[in-house]
């Protein structure tokens, strides 16, 4: 039985240890930290549960297959539940309104904004829609190791009829001209951490699956889906061991023959490494070809407020977006070095469907604002900065329908910025998305799952192929096993 050591329980960690236990394999996962889950994690206070990171669950399916692939009934791990509407979006001119997965009353909402603009959403669904199901078939489901699996005359032109070249913005435009629901779906399409008004249209895909998959909610918070991983693993025979850092990926004649770590040493005859690649390739394997993956373009990355109330709020929904005036720019900001004036923001809120989450609050909030990383800009982030900064954004928070006193309801208040995910989740750049996803970034052109020259040694996370995203990396793993299986 061959030994596979994994380097970091992040979500692509995790489940491609579930996947390769499955085929047989003696696995055994690596933690630096003293829990699980990676960026997708928790931080709890006062019984509250408040999801670190994630919180969108869209193709529900990809989260529940890693289950019956091994034979287990995803329901006996975890609870999911569908939301509709799928977002409130509130604007800066104090409209609002409701989107939805069920296709009849998006219509009817549509309608009552424009007349017609139901056909054009429609049209926009259909053809992004397509370019999802073209994506996954040629490119995201694939290994993009070698240079024919892009070369294939499908494949290019598969890709070309995608009309990649074109912005998401410009697209957009194109097909949508209600500035209402053209900044909504602008603003989901850089989810991935890219800029909507520079990077291609291929990332449309995001809200075009939102709507036709709809969202999902996993009680308890999205850290309950990384327990469920945890227990599976457990089960299956693997190990897992937290608080024990990878210090060197061994390497002897071209080969992985284990690790260093801060506990001792550990034999395998191939590694997983779930670390951030540009992290791995650095500090772990110390491979000449930093500088060039260094210079590559990377994603933004977030700051996020966690605030617990003592009052709840009936104006929002689970899933929340304050669309502000100078939107563009607002977006942009982040991919200039600067923090915006006026941001627009994402609100999470699980209380609107959850008891179980909010602890001795009456309601819990996350807050996230895309920002620079650390490369981007000069921005310090101390506490003056982040002050100044919290202070702007619940500005902005008032001017949403029921928050109009939101500072006065709140009990506790934390944050996330870009040095937290350097210094904590060693994330390149303090980015919260890894390696940009610009077309010279995707596919064949991005980091390897499968080193090109070191034997039993592969990648998974949002810096390699497939690219990031939880459900994205989650289909990643199944793409790395398979590969180890092959040998």
């Amino acid at each position: 039985m061959k030994k596979v050591l994994v380097v970091g329980a992040g979500i692509g960690g995790l489940c491609t240890a579930i996947r390769l236990l499955n085929k047989g394999y003696d696995v055994t996962i690596l933690e630096k930290e003293n829990r699980v889950g990676g960026k997708v994690n928790i931080k709890i206070k006062n019984g509250a549960r408040f999801d670190l990171t994630a919180s969108v669950l869209m193709t529900p399916k990809i989260y529940t297959d890693i289950f019956s692939e091994v034979g287990k009934d995803y329901r006996d791990y975890f609870e999911m539940i569908k939301i509709d509407p799928i977002y409130k979006v509130n604007y800066y001119d104090k409209n609002s309104y409701k989107y939805y997965s069920e296709l009849g009353k998006m219509v009817e909402e549509l309608e009552n904004l424009e007349e017609g603009l139901s056909i054009h959403y429609l049209e926009f669904l259909y053809k992004s829609f397509e370019k999802y199901l073209n994506s996954k078939k040629y490119f995201l489901d694939k290994p993009m190791i070698n240079k024919d699996e892009i070369l294939k005359l499908k494949t290019i032109t598969k890709f070309l009829e995608s009309n990649p070249f074109i912005t998401t913005s410009g697209y957009l435009k194109s097909i949508i001209k209600n500035q209402y629901l053209l900044n909504y779906l602008i603003f989901q399409s850089m989810y991935i951490g890219v800029n909507p008004y520079k990077n291609s249209s291929l990332y449309t895909l995001i809200p075009a699956i939102s709507h036709i998959y709809g969202l999902w909610y996993i009680k308890g918070g999205f850290y309950n889906y990384i327990e469920a991983l945890k227990k599976l693993i457990l089960e299956l025979g693997g190990k897992i061991y937290v608080n024990t850092e990878v210090e060197k990926i061994v390497i002897n004649k071209g080969k992985v023959i284990g690790v260093r770590t801060n506990r001792g040493n550990y034999k395998s005859d191939i590694i997983v490494c779930n670390a951030d690649y540009p992290y791995a390739i650095k500090n772990l394997i110390r491979n000449k070809d930093y500088k060039e993956i260094e210079k590559q373009d990377y994603s933004c990355s977030v700051f996020i407020m966690y605030l617990g109330l003592n009052k709840k709020y009936k104006d929002l929904q689970v899933h929340n977006i304050y669309i502000n005036k100078n939107f563009k720019k607002s977006i942009q900001d982040a991919f200039k070095g600067k923090l915006p004036k006026y941001p627009s923001l994402y609100l999470y809120y699980p209380s609107k469907i959850d008891e179980t989450i909010s602890g001795k609050f009456a309601s819990i909030l996350n807050v996230m604002v895309r920002v620079p990383n650390l490369k981007d800009s000069n921005i310090i982030w101390n506490k003056d900065t982040v002050k100044k900064f919290r202070n702007r954004i619940i500005k902005e928070l008032k001017n949403i329908d029921g928050l109009e006193n939101i500072e006065n309801d709140i009990l506790y208040e934390s944050y996330l910025t870009p040095i937290h995910l350097k210094h904590k989740f060693y994330a390149h750049n303090g980015t919260a998305f890894g390696l940009s996803h610009k077309l010279n970034q995707t596919a064949y052109f991005r980091p390897h799952i499968k080193d090109d020259n070191i034997k039993g040694l592969y990648y998974i996370g949002s810096s390699t192929h497939p690219g990031n995203g939880v459900s994205v990396i989650i289909d990643g793993s199944k793409i790395v096993a398979d590969e180890i299986c092959k040998g």
